[in-house]
């Protein structure tokens, strides 16, 4: 990127009794420069505000420029949040992977849906997966002098050709050059294997496996863990994509093939090291793992362990929070994707253990994506209108948050809370992980 590209850094929100606070910055000011350099991204952005003494450029909300210093303590945050976390615009994709999300999506939604980004900014700041087919020389050289690790890498197989094929990019066969490029350079990152039945599974997955199992070693392996996704795959797919949807059977015959590796890999790396996503165990209809099978939950944004720990924090809060009765008594509609309904049936029956309250837990599949089991973060307005007319829905549904635009009361598919609840002519109450669910449930804001 040339600094001719890089935007100004547009001001969201300014922290309360900050630094930033107490210069007068509003939202809508801009940052154009630190120290009389341009920050790309909000790595630079934080790199150039360690220091003590701070110049910056500032282009107010009202188009007029301002130079000011700032006298601060090392390391002392300015207090403010921006419109993105790039400000040299954002690296897409040049792969074109089959069972890519984006590319299964229909016309007509939000336009941010179909970014496809390879960035490893974003992967270094909030922990997306990227390929590495699109690094310049300049890329892997700030990754090696700001020591942006981990970093987050969709591996999918180490074999080239296999790999090649995955990501349709003759310069995906460059991965296991790549990995040793991290270790020599004592950077990590975190890997994923989506598989893709009958192209990257069973002798394939094995290789991939034993072959990120040689990264695994010493004081800073270059791959500290590996996530084993399947394949999702929309009604909205390509129809020459070759794609296998994955069935009951192949997630056994999976969860059996890396649960035989893990052994090897506690004995000779000192940690599992490769962990199956949750959908494994739900598409099997299998329990999933105790909390003692996941060690610090090193891909828990991949889904690996989020329900086991969903479900132990909710014994906990629910503990802390939930009384024995309430009054008056209510009921409650709480929708969640179908492959957790098996998962999530505890849950059920602790709340309407509370003498007062009833909860009825519905579980839908995404007809919208043409899906048999849905996750919940899925889940349209179309999706919850058609599953829910008709029912029963007692003083208001439970809707997780999971399913909304950040910040937003829009569904994926553009229809809003407040429209679904019109319709429904129901209330609707938008909930926030466990602590919002209880809540919910004891002091609903009706």
């Amino acid at each position: 990127m040339s600094e001719s590209s890089i935007r100004p850094a547009i001001i969201t929100k300014v922290i309360p009794d900050s630094i930033a606070a107490e210069m007068g910055f509003e939202p809508g000011d801009a940052i154009v420069s630190i120290n009389q350099q341009k920050p790309r991204d909000l790595i630079d952005y934080q790199f150039l505000c360690s220091d003590e003494l701070l110049e910056l450029e500032v282009i107010d909300r009202r188009g007029k420029t301002h130079q000011l210093e700032i006298e601060k303590d090392y390391d002392e945050d300015l207090g403010l949040e921006f419109e993105s976390a790039l400000f040299d615009g954002l690296i897409q994709c040049n792969n074109r992977c089959p069972f890519c999300f984006i590319d299964q999506k229909p016309p007509g939604m939000r336009d941010t849906l179909y970014l496809k980004d390879d960035d490893y900014r974003l992967s270094f700041l909030y922990g997306s997966y990227l390929t590495l087919t699109n690094l310049s020389q300049k890329e892997w050289n700030r990754i090696e002098q700001m020591r942006l690790s981990p970093l987050y890498v969709s591996v999918h197989a180490t074999e080239p050709e296999i790999r090649t094929q995955l990501l349709k990019n003759p310069r995906a066969s460059q991965i296991l050059d790549q990995l040793k490029w991290f270790q020599q350079k004592r950077l990590q990152i975190h890997a994923q294997v989506v598989v893709c039945p009958g192209i990257n599974d069973e002798k394939h997955l094995e290789t991939t496996l034993l072959d990120l199992a040689k990264f695994g070693r010493g004081d800073i392996p270059a791959v500290a863990s590996v996530a084993v996704v399947p394949v999702g795959l929309t009604r909205f797919r390509p129809e020459e994509d070759e794609l296998i949807p994955v069935t009951a059977e192949k997630a056994r015959e999976v969860i059996q093939q890396v649960q035989a590796l893990q052994p090897k890999f506690r004995k000779t790396l000192g940690s599992t090291f490769a962990w199956l996503a949750d959908e494994w165990f739900l598409i099997a209809g299998e329990e999933v793992p105790l909390e003692s099978d996941y060690e610090d939950y090193p891909q828990i944004g991949n889904g690996v362990g989020s329900i086991r720990q969903f479900l132990d924090e909710f014994e906990e809060v629910a503990t802390e929070l939930l009384p024995p009765n309430v009054s008056p008594s209510r009921q409650f509609t709480w929708v969640v994707g179908n492959a957790v309904e098996k998962a999530f049936q505890p849950i059920v029956d602790r709340l309407n253990s509370v003498e007062g309250l009833q909860i009825e837990m519905v579980a839908l599949c995404s007809d919208f994506w043409g899906q048999t089991m849905s996750v919940t973060g899925v889940l349209t307005g179309q999706d919850l209108l058609n599953g829910l007319q008709n029912r029963r829905l007692g003083d208001a549904i439970l809707l997780p948050d999971v399913m909304l635009k950040h910040g937003e009361t829009r569904f994926l598919d553009n229809m809003t809370v407040e429209d679904l609840a019109a319709q429904l002519k129901t209330s609707i109450l938008p909930v926030s992980g466990i602590d919002g669910l209880i809540l919910g449930c004891i002091n609903p804001p009706l």
